[in-house]
């Protein structure tokens, strides 16, 4: 097991949730639409207004034009918001300013006049000895225009909250039935054959994700069951011979007779019968993900443990000893600790040439430290990965699962194992038990 597999899943950044996500796609598309409703209606309102107001300016400039011809005593006239002006030749210098470079057609004027600001739309016609200039005032159409627009904005502003409620009510409706699903998905129980889902939803999409999970639970009900009656199984059926072994070996050494040489040979088929034992519990354990109680002598445990190594050294110079306080109490069965605890101190002795392999005992952790090769980068990296054998493993026996064991034993039993490089050479491998969590 690596530490990524040990690590939570982390959710995508920037991920939000689908009601969330419902809820802002309608309230952005009612925005949107009531936006360009309104940009569309502020523009089509300008273009007709323009188009029609010009169309009535170049109507009423050209009959003031011909009405002057007609009576040219009458030099302005004005009706309701239109102004006209005529400019004889020799009166063109009292035109204004800014009205004399204008070419002819339709202008619009900006301005203040005692503080206030005004607009107004001007027609401009020319002939050889008369200019004509007829003003429609657009302060009223402006200020109408301005209340269009502070209304159009609140339109907007309410049918976006209006999109954003019918989002959520939507969203709710939607996620309902899912919501749903997963409350029942939660609270159902795998250990034993499940509920099944479907039946409490419609045939719609939400029902095929029903009938989906209640197959996938299915198959996976059977693989839960199968699993357990193998462990069962592989538990009784090897703890039966494991007893017969223990039971003719302990016969065996009861002899008075027996030779030293048969005698060693026999205690280590009962250091490996026990080791065996204690792996087929851990491993049970860990295959019904239960935290089985005891209470484990820790530093007596180590010290049989370096004992067994002890007698399997065969001339190799290499020292086991135990350092430190000895009243370490460890609420959890022996078979766990000796399987977490008994595979560091294996790698240890098995990678150690020569030199010492020192179990250092603290009030809540114990230590395993060696004088062998040393830790790589890739070894720190990958070590509690299940397959993975270390950059000095070279030809030894082992399958590289002893320490992805360790790191699920203390996974399920809330304890934390790290491996770090010597302060001068060597491995530092540190068990630390905790209480485990709730």
């Amino acid at each position: 097991m690596s530490k990524a597999d040990l690590a939570p899943a982390k959710a995508p950044r920037g991920r939000r949730r689908l009601r969330t996500r419902i809820i802002v796609i309608f309230t952005l598309l009612g925005f949107c639409l009531t936006a360009l409703f309104a940009y569309s209606t502020t523009l089509l309102r300008t273009r007709v207004e323009t188009q029609l107001l010009a169309e009535a300016l170049n109507r009423n400039i050209d009959a003031y034009a011909a009405a002057f011809q007609r009576d040219p005593t009458n030099a302005t006239f004005s009706f309701e918001g239109v102004k006209g002006w005529v400019y004889a030749r020799d009166r063109f210098g009292n035109i204004p300013e800014d009205w004399q470079k204008l070419r002819e057609g339709i202008h619009e004027l900006h301005g203040v006049e005692n503080g206030q600001p005004f607009a107004y739309k001007l027609a401009v016609r020319r002939t050889p000895d008369h200019a004509f200039y007829l003003a429609y005032d657009l302060t009223q159409t402006l200020h109408g225009q301005e209340q269009q627009l502070r209304l159009l904005i609140a339109a907007v502003l309410a049918f976006t909250l209006v999109a954003y409620l019918l989002g959520w009510w939507s969203a709710s409706r939607v996620m309902s039935p899912v919501s749903d699903l997963a409350q029942r998905l939660r609270r159902s129980d795998m250990s034993s054959d499940p509920d099944p889902l479907a039946p409490y939803f419609a045939d719609d999409e939400v029902g095929e994700l029903a009938k989906a999970l209640d197959d996938y639970a299915g198959r996976l009900t059977e693989v839960v069951q199968r699993d357990r009656e193998f462990n069962a199984d592989v538990s009784h059926e090897l703890r039966t011979p494991l007893a017969v072994i223990r039971g003719a070996v302990e016969l065996l050494l009861s002899r008075p007779d027996l030779d030293e040489r048969a005698r060693k040979r026999l205690q280590r088929i009962e250091r490996a019968e026990q080791q065996c034992t204690d792996l087929i519990s851990a491993l049970l354990l860990l295959s019904r993900n239960e935290r089985a109680v005891g209470n484990c002598d820790v530093a007596k445990l180590a010290g049989q443990l370096l004992d067994n190594h002890r007698a399997q050294l065969a001339g190799k110079p290499l020292e086991l000893r135990i350092e430190g306080d000895s009243q370490l109490m460890i609420d959890a069965p022996e078979s766990a600790v000796a399987v977490a605890l008994g595979n560091l101190i294996g790698n240890a002795v098995k990678y150690t040439r020569s030199g010492e392999v020192v179990v250092r005992m603290h009030p809540d952790s114990v230590e395993v430290v060696d004088s062998g090769p040393g830790l790589s980068a890739e070894d720190a990296a990958r070590l509690f990965q299940r397959g993975y054998r270390g950059t000095h493993a070279g030809h030894s026996q082992g399958g590289g699962i002893g320490l992805s064991i360790v790191r699920r034993i203390c996974a399920l039993y809330g304890w934390d194992v790290r491996v770090r490089p010597g302060d001068v050479h060597g491995v530092v491998a540190t068990l630390r038990f905790s209480p485990p969590a709730d």
